[in-house]
């Protein structure tokens, strides 16, 4: 990630402008472009449950298929159980594919299957805590329904 701190929160922020105006409500992409930019721009700092939240939202959407809205009420579910969260090992490379490659794209589906190769990206890269993210994630959603 070779984008400063300011002009990544920048474009971040211009996304954020055109996944709120989504069309496709209902699918909700803004959830999966907050989850995959908060886990690649996680730091020393970033409190365990952020990250947590980020990771369980991205596994949820590429390997459980959930839509943006789903994983919004999945996180509102897991929040009901107040604990400690583990800290999360942070890879040093968190996916090749960043906010500025998803606003160079054009808008509309190029820029909504930019935002997928994102997420993929960044879910790729802590390919090592993968399996205690599945775990958890599946512990904590037990007596979730959809």
């Amino acid at each position: 990630m070779n984008l400063d701190g300011s002009h990544s929160e920048a474009l971040y922020h211009e996304l954020t402008y055109y996944t709120l105006g989504h069309p496709d409500l209902k699918y909700f992409i803004h959830q999966h472009m907050v989850d995959a930019y908060k886990a690649q721009h996680a730091g020393e700092n970033t409190s365990p449950i952020g990250l947590y939240f980020s990771l369980a939202g991205l596994y949820l959407f590429l390997e459980k298929g959930f839509t943006g809205r789903q994983v919004q009420l999945a996180h509102m579910h897991i929040a009901k159980n107040k604990k400690p969260w583990p800290k999360i090992l942070l890879p040093d490379s968190r996916g090749d594919v960043t906010v500025a490659d998803v606003v160079q794209s054009a808008p509309g589906s190029e820029r909504d299957e930019k935002i997928k190769d994102w997420c993929r990206s960044v879910w790729e890269a802590y390919r090592p805590v993968q399996d205690e993210i599945r775990k958890w994630t599946e512990r904590e959603l037990r007596a979730f329904v959809i």
